[in-house]
């Protein structure tokens, strides 16, 4: 006698739904996934989670629907379970979701590290955050660069951001800028893929990342796992070291999955130091502490450099920041206006009388958005809607803060100044002790 599949809904945002679906549902015929909802990521519903990845349970693929139209997913399907699986949130919300879904009648749940968290068979390490914009990238650039001068062969992996086609997008290997093109990579993900790719490594990403490690691990003698949008690693680690912000300080206790990452840390970067105040660094040392006191804390900065200061001073700057720090991840600023301040510039222009289409719309979505333009590049027309955006500000200079050249995507008809930032360990121990320590070097 057959027993009744449970019906589940998955709560995505192109990410984590995707990998919790393929490691722990795909091939369960114990469970029946009706859908997917999205949110955060324009232009990913009304979609179908394909049949080349959804194995043979789902011959017609998976719908992919708009979050807004879960509570009549939930009673259009007789839905048993909604399980949630995006990142960077707070509790609270969460908990707003749960309530919803629990007052249709279904149940809420979240899945842990142990279903989900797949076992290489070479030596990893996994680089995550607390938060969106805490300073994960040039902390694995870091690690990597580490590694990469002691001979090591070492092969990055990142977190999704499948915004295409997800068929075409399930294995995704980058070593070249022409994998860029022929992957037709968003600002979002040439962000995280180009500052590997400048130090002639690879990186891989996608949708199926068991797929995506087994072809890692037949050319690595280590695995990064790059983390992103403060999510855990897909991936079990031998080192887990998760970045920290002390200018949101709290934030590690409050948003979900940060505070797990917190929890499964065996070292936490306490990063920009130099750019908060000692009782915010001191709080959030307390704080991890507390909820992890065998976490190992190692306190850095991420100092900015600039490739034309005497471009900025005593000029109207329109400043470019990365994307998500600014939008989900409820940064008001970042490495370009500390650059364009510091540099001397005689006004921060305010974009928001020049913006067009998509990039209003990412106003109007994230009103606390500060004086700057963050780098929004989803989609073809967003790019467009970026480029003129730009064209229009009234401004003498552009101050881009975003890790990618970005004049390989749109025209800038003002001059450009570029920032950067790397990660620098201030006091002791260093990243380069503990990866000795752990036989890592």
């Amino acid at each position: 006698m057959s027993t009744k599949r449970r019906k589940i809904i998955i709560m995505g945002a192109a990410g984590r739904d995707f990998h919790n679906f393929n490691t722990y549902y795909r091939n369960n015929d114990s469970f029946e996934v009706v859908a997917f909802t999205a949110t955060q990521i324009p232009d990913i519903v009304d979609r179908k989670y394909p049949s080349e990845l959804s194995g043979d349970l789902y011959p017609e693929g998976i719908p992919i629907y708009d979050e807004s139209e879960l509570v009549n997913l939930i009673k259009k399907f007789d839905v048993d379970e909604v399980v949630f699986s995006y990142s960077d949130v707070t509790h609270e919300y969460v908990m707003h979701k749960a309530s919803l879904v629990n007052a249709i009648g279904a149940a809420f749940s979240l899945l842990g590290t142990k279903g989900t968290m797949i076992k290489s068979t070479k030596p990893l390490i996994s680089v995550c955050a607390v938060r969106t914009g805490s300073g994960k990238s040039q902390t694995s650039r870091k690690i990597v660069q580490l590694l990469h001068d002691s001979g090591k062969k070492i092969v990055a992996i990142r977190h999704p951001m499948p915004y295409g086609d997800l068929a075409k997008q399930a294995v995704q290997r980058f070593a070249e800028y022409s994998d860029l093109d022929k992957h037709e990579t968003t600002i979002e993900e040439r962000e995280e893929y180009e500052p590997y790719i400048d130090k002639g490594l690879v990186i891989y990403s996608g949708v199926d990342y068991e797929a995506i490690l087994r072809e890692a691990e037949k050319e690595a003698d280590v695995i990064l796992w790059d983390g992103g949008n403060n999510d855990f690693s897909f991936y079990k680690p031998d080192l887990s070291i998760v970045v920290a912000d002390p200018h949101r300080v709290g934030h590690e206790l409050t948003y979900h999955p940060g505070e797990t990452n917190l929890n499964l840390a065996d070292v936490v970067i306490v990063n920009k130091i130099t750019t908060t105040s000692y009782e915010n660094v001191m709080q959030l040392e307390e704080n991890i502490r507390n909820a992890n006191p065998n976490a190992v804390i190692i306190e850095a900065a991420s100092p900015i450099f600039v490739d034309k200061p005497e471009l900025v001073k005593g000029k109207k700057v329109l400043v470019i920041e990365d994307g998500p720090t600014l939008t989900h991840g409820e940064m008001k600023y970042g490495a370009g206006v500390v650059a364009a301040r510091r540099y001397g510039a005689k006004e921060l222009v305010d974009p928001r009388p020049y913006l067009v289409g998509s990039m209003k719309e990412t106003f109007d979505k994230y009103p606390d958005i500060g004086t700057l333009l963050p780098a929004m590049g989803y989609f073809e027309q967003q790019l467009k809607d970026m480029e003129e955006t730009i064209r229009n500000t009234e401004c003498d200079v552009v101050v881009s803060a975003t890790p990618i050249d970005i004049t390989r995507l749109i025209k800038i008809d003002k001059p450009i100044v570029r920032v950067k930032y790397e990660l620098e360990e201030i006091g002791y121990p260093k990243l380069e002790d503990i990866l000795k320590e752990k036989g890592f070097l």
